[in-house]
C-alpha cells in the first residue's frame, strides 16, 4: 500500500527526532510510484516543489493563529527596549534569563494604561502570538498589561506623584490659608452621595448663617474627572464675577481606589492647584489617600471632617465670645481701680494741696541759675580782653611802623623792601618810607661793599 504524501509545509511541523521526516523527505525527493513507470518528465516535475518566502510565512502564521494555547496567553517577563513612536504603538521587549519574546501593544490598547512602561519593569501580559509577515518574525500582540506584584493603578498613583512633587505642587509655599469664619463655601460632590448630606448637615449645625454652593458632579467614572475639573472652574468664575467664594471643598465618600480614581487624574490635581479659591480635599475614609490631598491647600480625612474644617462651631464662638466679655469686664475694672487710686495718691501729695509752693521754688531756683550764668559771663569777657591785649602788644612791636618810629626808614622798588644794594642799578627810582611820611629818590651811584 502506497504510504500518504506529506508536503514540505506538512514536515515543517512535525516533530523533532520524528522518524516519518526522513522517509517523508526520501519520498518527496524521490517520488517513487510502487508498480508504476513513469516519463523522465513527469519525474522531473514531482521531483522538487519550490515555495515563496510568503507561502512559508503566511503557513506558519496560520498554524499560529489556529494554536488555542497562544491564541489567549499569559506571559511573565521583564520590559527591554521599550520604545513608543508618534503613531502611539508601544513596541518592547519581554525577557528573561534565558530568552526573548518581541511585544507590541498597539495605540488603542497603550490608552487604556494608567501608567507609563519603563525598561526594567517586571510585567504580567496578556495577549496572543503570531507572525508580523512582513519581516517574518513572530511576536507577542499584547492586550493586557499589568505591573507583576504591584496594581496598574498604583503604579500610575505613584508616578504621577512623583511628577508632581518634582514640579512643586506640593509646596507648603503655595498652600492658601482657609478663612476661619467664611460666608460662602463651595462643594463639589454627587449630589446624591451620603457625603454631600453628611456635609450639609453638618455645617447647618455648626455655623447655619453660611451659605453653601452646590456644584453637582460625577464622582467615579471616565466623565468624573472632566466634570470635577470644570466645576472647580466654574466656582472661581462664580467668585470672580458673581459673587465671593471663600473655600471650596471637593471630594467624596469612600470606596476602592477605581473608584476613587478621579481624584488622582492630573486633570483635576492642575485644577485643584490654579484654583484661585482655597480648596479642601476630601476623599475616602482616614486611610485613603488621593492626589487631590497632596495639592489641595488643606486635606480633610472624610468629607464629615472637611465641614469641620471650613466652618466653625457656632457654639464655641459663642462660649469664646462669654468668656472674652469677662475677660474684657475684669480688664476694664482693673483699669478702673488702677486709675483711682492713683488719683487717690495725687491728692493726698503736698503739690496737689499748695502748688504755688512748689512754682516758688522753681522761681527761686531760676533767679540763682540767672546769677551764675552772669557772673560767668563777665569773667569769660574779661580773660578774653586780657588775652587780647596781650596779642596787640606783641604785634605793636613787631609792627614796621613800631621800626619808623625809632628813626629807621625803609626803602622800596615796585612795592619790594630793597634788602641789598644788589637789588638796585643806577637810574632806579626808589621809594622811601619815614614815620611821618615818604620821599621819592633816583639812584645816581651805588657802591658795594664786602661782608
Amino acid at each position: 500500500m502506497a504510504k500518504p504524501k506529506i508536503t514540505l509545509l506538512d514536515f515543517l511541523h512535525l516533530k523533532k527526532g520524528d522518524d516519518t521526516a526522513t522517509e517523508v523527505i526520501e519520498e518527496e525527493v524521490v517520488g517513487e510510484r510502487e508498480g508504476e513507470e513513469v516519463e523522465a518528465e513527469e519525474r522531473e516535475e514531482e521531483k522538487t516543489r519550490i515555495y515563496s518566502v510568503w507561502e512559508i510565512t503566511h503557513y506558519i502564521k496560520q498554524k499560529l493563529d489556529s494554536d488555542e494555547l497562544l491564541r489567549d496567553i499569559y506571559v511573565k517577563g521583564e520590559l527591554s527596549n521599550v520604545s513608543q513612536p508618534t503613531s502611539g504603538h508601544v513596541y518592547f521587549t519581554l525577557k528573561d534569563e534565558y530568552a526573548e519574546l518581541r511585544c507590541v501593544m498597539f495605540r488603542d490598547r497603550n490608552a487604556l494604561l494608567k501608567f507609563t512602561l519603563e525598561d526594567g519593569m517586571s510585567v504580567i501580559v496578556r495577549g496572543h502570538i503570531s507572525v508580523y509577515e512582513k519581516r517574518g518574525k513572530y511576536q507577542l500582540y499584547v492586550e493586557e498589561l499589568q505591573e507583576s506584584g504591584i496594581g496598574e493603578l498604583y503604579r500610575a498613583f505613584e508616578q504621577l506623584k512623583k511628577k508632581l512633587k518634582d514640579e512643586g505642587m506640593f509646596d507648603a509655599a503655595y498652600k492658601k490659608p482657609i478663612p476661619a469664619i467664611p460666608r460662602t463655601i463651595g462643594i463639589i460632590t454627587s449630589p446624591t452621595g451620603a457625603a454631600i448630606r453628611d456635609m450639609i448637615n453638618i455645617t447647618r449645625r455648626r455655623f447655619p448663617h453660611v451659605h453653601i454652593l452646590l456644584a453637582p458632579v460625577a464622582v467615579q467614572g471616565e466623565e468624573a474627572a472632566p466634570q470635577i475639573v470644570n466645576a472647580i472652574k466654574l466656582m472661581n468664575r462664580v467668585n470672580s464675577e458673581l459673587m465671593k467664594v471663600d473655600v471650596l471643598v471637593v471630594g467624596r465618600g469612600g470606596g476602592s481606589i477605581e473608584e476613587l480614581w478621579a481624584f488622582n487624574e492630573e486633570s483635576v490635581a492642575r485644577a485643584i492647584f490654579a484654583s484661585e479659591i482655597p480648596v479642601i480635599s476630601a476623599v475616602g475614609h482616614e486611610t485613603d489617600f488621593t492626589i487631590s490631598d497632596f495639592v489641595a491647600d488643606r486635606r480633610a480625612a472624610t468629607p464629615s471632617e472637611a465641614a469641620e474644617l471650613v466652618v466653625p462651631d457656632k457654639r464655641q464662638i459663642e462660649k469664646n465670645l462669654s468668656a472674652f466679655e469677662l475677660q474684657l469686664r475684669q480688664n476694664i475694672y482693673k483699669m478702673i481701680e488702677q486709675q483711682r487710686r492713683r488719683l487717690e495718691s495725687i491728692e493726698k501729695n503736698v503739690l496737689f494741696r499748695t502748688p504755688t509752693e512748689r512754682i516758688n521754688q522753681y522761681r527761686q531756683t531760676v533767679d540763682e541759675l540767672k546769677r551764675t550764668l552772669i557772673a560767668e559771663v563777665i569773667h569769660r569777657v574779661q580773660l578774653h580782653k586780657k588775652e587780647l591785649q596781650a596779642l596787640t602788644g606783641k604785634l605793636d612791636a613787631l609792627s614796621p611802623r613800631a621800626i619808623l618810629k625809632r628813626g629807621y626808614s625803609i626803602c622800596l622798588k615796585e612795592q619790594k623792601v630793597v634788602r641789598s644794594v644788589m637789588d638796585v642799578t643806577t637810574g632806579d627810582m626808589l621809594r622811601v618810607l619815614f614815620q611821618d611820611g615818604e620821599a621819592i629818590s633816583e639812584v645816581k651811584e651805588k657802591k658795594h661793599e664786602e661782608a
